[in-house]
């Protein structure tokens, strides 16, 4: 049933609003107004529990935890015990689920390093009979939500990713909003406050028993050291289901931006809203901050915000130049990332054979070409791929160890005899012989290429020419 006046509203005339520091174009205020009217109507979830608890339903949610694998819970049992386990038990299971009597296990704490050194992740790691469990809630809610998100939303969707979020935001940028709102929410997954999350839950889904379902999960405890602590705020990440309870309840964050106006692109909880000048960012970021803390309970973490010009802040590993017609760019920061993580390999890889060392090192760089292929900006990878010839030529300088040694082994691969002794017995160490003119005219490029090393640049090339 739609909210008295909400027809109006979507039929009033177009006009320019002024907004964020800008001018709003016509179609998207038209668009805005006929989000917000849609959502006012808060189209009902008729869906019974026993739908999401139906053969072919779980049978996929199987096949899903199936494939992702993953760590066990707190019982310790594996993927690959659970088929066995649901044979013998799963009508009794489905009993509790029904009855409203299942109570999930406590989720296992791991904590991993943040990138760069900063701090660590909390991720709650639930049995596989829990992962089955959310993976089938999350299968069935996530079609009928889905398709009322925000068109401004990208993490965690079908058919999204980060690639669709950077295009959207380097769009913005060329429309003239070149200053950018960059909000960080102080530990999201955290912080998310039970009551409102359920209260949201709430408005849509019918069943009173997904609901009570979901309320549980949320409160189940964390175990570390063999000690379970109760929970009584935030969704910690491992579960399936956390993804999608993140974005139902910073969907209203989404509608509030739209209903003002403004540019914004928002993936899970990094969200960065475009305006044309620092003092309008200003303005938008402090009301910003008051809309999050008095609505949803949420807090930003000011010494990670800032409003600031695109090109120094990075946005899902990605930057932008200053030009006028923004060119996407790898993030410094998402270039220290990966040396941190080459680093530890090559250090492994001193006593190793070079060649199974490049093997283990292809699906990194491959990967990293992969999500990195929308920068326009090809200097890095270049770098990049001087940078990791002249670790593996460092690599190599060590294995040889003595003087005559790497004598030999220069002169075996084309330096003549006075060069090679030279260049042997210099004094300087690993990281300088490896960039010097004699080790890259014993071991040329096309030496890694045979060995099957990837080259970055000329990967990013194929995957441009693919798209």
């Amino acid at each position: 049933m739609s909210e008295p006046g909400a027809d109006q509203k979507a039929e009033k005339p177009e006009r320019l609003r002024k907004v964020g520091g800008g001018t709003a174009e016509n179609t998207q205020a038209a668009h805005q107004a006929d989000t917000a009217c849609n959502e006012h109507t808060e189209d009902r979830i008729p869906v019974p529990l026993e739908k999401v608890l139906c053969r072919e339903n779980m049978l996929r949610a199987y096949q899903r935890v199936l494939s992702n694998q993953g760590a066990p819970g707190v019982d310790g049992m594996t993927v690959d015990e659970l088929m066995p386990m649901l044979r013998k038990r799963w009508d009794a299971i489905r009993k509790e689920l029904l009855d409203g009597t299942y109570q999930p296990a406590p989720v296992r704490k791991v904590e991993i390093p943040k990138p760069g050194g900063k701090g660590v992740q909390t991720l709650g790691i639930p049995t596989v009979l829990d992962r089955l469990i959310q993976q089938a809630l999350y299968q069935v809610l996530q079609a009928w939500y889905d398709r009322c998100f925000s068109d401004h939303s990208f993490g965690f969707r079908l058919g999204r990713g980060a690639h669709d979020a950077v295009e959207r935001a380097r769009e913005h940028m060329a429309a003239g909003y070149r200053w950018v709102v960059d909000m960080d929410l102080e530990k999201f997954f955290d912080r998310v406050n039970h009551d409102i999350l359920m209260s949201r839950l709430a408005r849509r889904i019918e069943d009173k028993r997904i609901l009570r379902l979901i309320r549980r999960y949320l409160q189940a405890g964390m175990m570390e050291g063999g000690l379970v602590s109760p929970r009584v705020e935030g969704t910690p990440q491992g579960g399936p289901l956390s993804p999608l309870l993140s974005n139902i309840l910073l969907d209203e964050l989404d509608q509030e931006l739209e209903r003002r106006g403004h540019r914004f692109v928002r993936y899970a909880d990094d969200c960065n809203i475009y305006v044309r000048s620092r003092r309008a960012g200003e303005r938008v970021l402090a009301s910003t901050e008051r809309f999050l803390r008095d609505r949803l309970r949420l807090t930003v973490n000011r010494e990670k915000s800032a409003v600031d010009r695109p090109g120094n802040r990075k946005f899902l590993g990605y930057t932008v130049s200053m030009h006028y017609q923004p060119k996407l760019r790898v993030a410094p920061e998402s270039v220290k990332r990966l040396k941190d993580r080459l680093r530890a390999l090559f250090r492994s890889g001193r006593g190793r054979n070079l060649g199974r060392l490049i093997e283990d090192l292809r699906p990194i760089l491959v990967g990293w070409t992969s999500y990195f292929r929308k920068a326009e900006v090809r200097q890095t990878f270049e770098d990049l791929d001087q940078w990791i010839r002249r670790k593996l030529r460092a690599i190599l300088w060590r294995q040889w160890k003595r003087p005559w040694t790497r004598s030999r082994e220069l002169m075996r691969r084309g330096l003549d005899h006075v060069r090679a002794w030279v260049s042997a017995t210099n004094g300087h160490g690993p990281w300088w012989n490896a960039g010097a003119s004699h080790m890259n005219h014993a071991v040329p490029n096309r030496y890694f290429a045979r060995l099957g090393l990837v080259s970055l640049l000329q990967e990013s090339q194929r995957l441009v020419r693919t798209l």
